[in-house]
């Protein structure tokens, strides 16, 4: 745990590692067309779909955690080290960022920052763009996975039940959190026991901030663990929370998309 984000125009160190997660939940492809557009020099392309989730995986949500397997492989080929900084970006005000810096902390990765204000304030800063893809040298760095950061439903169904002292935290929007509506899921709803906080009460612009209501939503010394519709938009709470100090956040990859395949849901306020 530590700083997480950093502003554009404070990064220094020009060499290292760059990691571009720009996506488009509408559109799954605008991520590797704005990849091939132009990016930071020597940064390489992590797609949400592509890399950072395990498509294949059936009645596990929208967007399935990869396996320990597939993430060692994608951070071999991208030339990762445990002694470099890693700059994570996307378009900023997103969540594909986060999600990266989740996995990357979930590995073990401990110098990870995410560029709070995203790509285009990269380039206002002058970092050099290039349309030219990368090819890193591939390294073998001994991952040291941070399994207490992951929690699957079969320990969140033991959450609801009252056996572990967790909280649940929703991050989608209050509607559809209360089950008033559903435009994703086959079910409208939330996982019994949550709270709620909307994920874009951190969007300000381009930018996730650190909005201060969520302490009134979950505070530092209680167990939390957050979720969405498929663990991609409760990443920003994760990095904000860790940015806050909070030290006991877990993230349930499934989130309600894997959820709702398997277990009842509940409705209206908690």
């Amino acid at each position: 745990m530590g700083k997480v984000f950093i502003q554009a125009k404070d990064i220094q160190d020009g060499n290292a590692i760059w990691i571009d997660a720009r996506f488009d939940l509408a559109d799954a492809t605008k991520g590797a067309t704005l990849f091939a557009g132009g990016h930071l020099k020597n940064a390489i392309h992590w797609d949400l779909e592509k890399d950072l989730s395990d498509m294949t995986l059936e009645k596990s949500g929208r967007h399935p955690m990869p396996s320990k397997e597939q993430l060692t492989e994608l951070f071999q080929k991208s030339g990762l080290n445990h002694d470099e900084t890693i700059y994570v970006y996307d378009q900023g005000g997103a969540p594909f960022a986060t999600r990266a810096y989740w996995l990357l902390k979930y590995a073990g990765f401990d110098d990870v920052k995410i560029v709070q204000d995203g790509y285009i304030a990269l380039v206002e800063a002058g970092f050099e763009v290039t349309s030219e893809t990368a090819t890193p040298a591939q390294t073998s760095p001994k991952l040291n996975w941070q399994d207490q950061l992951y929690v699957d439903r079969f320990y969140v169904k033991e959450v609801t039940e009252g056996k572990h002292n967790k909280v649940l935290v929703d991050a989608r929007s209050h509607p559809r959190y209360l089950g008033e509506m559903e435009p994703l899921d086959p079910i409208a709803g939330h996982i019994p026991t949550a709270r709620n906080f909307d994920w874009e009460q951190l969007k300000e612009g381009n930018q996730i901030v650190l909005n201060e209501e969520i302490t009134k939503v979950v505070s530092k010394d209680e167990n939390v663990i957050v979720y969405c519709g498929s663990g991609v938009s409760a990443t920003p709470l994760f990095a904000v929370l860790d940015e806050l100090g909070y030290e006991n956040i877990q993230l349930y990859t499934g989130s309600y998309s894997d959820w709702v395949a398997h277990y009842e849901i509940a409705t209206g306020e908690e």
